[in-house]
């Protein structure tokens, strides 16, 4: 799967997983933040998002801290499953 498209069934996800129903994908910015200022995502969120994300991409989310650089944006959650697939 290419980056784009990669990037686009990640958001996809979090619009279905997170119930932000009132996006479209195209409203998310591959670099935005997901957390605070950015899509105002909690903790609560975070953890929703990483189960999801184990299931769909079939990779490992760390816990904590390690986290956190993974669900700094769109585009770092894309290079992580691509890391993991590597």
């Amino acid at each position: 799967m290419d980056d784009a498209a990669l990037r686009l069934k990640i958001k996809e996800l979090m619009i279905r997983e997170l119930d932000l129903s009132d996006l479209d994908p195209a409203e998310i910015d591959d670099e935005s933040a997901l957390f605070g200022e950015g899509l105002g995502l909690d903790s609560l969120d975070a953890l929703q998002l990483a189960i999801a994300l184990e299931e769909e991409f079939d990779v490992s989310i760390p816990e904590g801290e390690a986290a956190k650089s993974i669900f700094a944006s769109v585009s770092a959650i894309a290079k992580h499953v691509q890391q993991q697939h590597s």
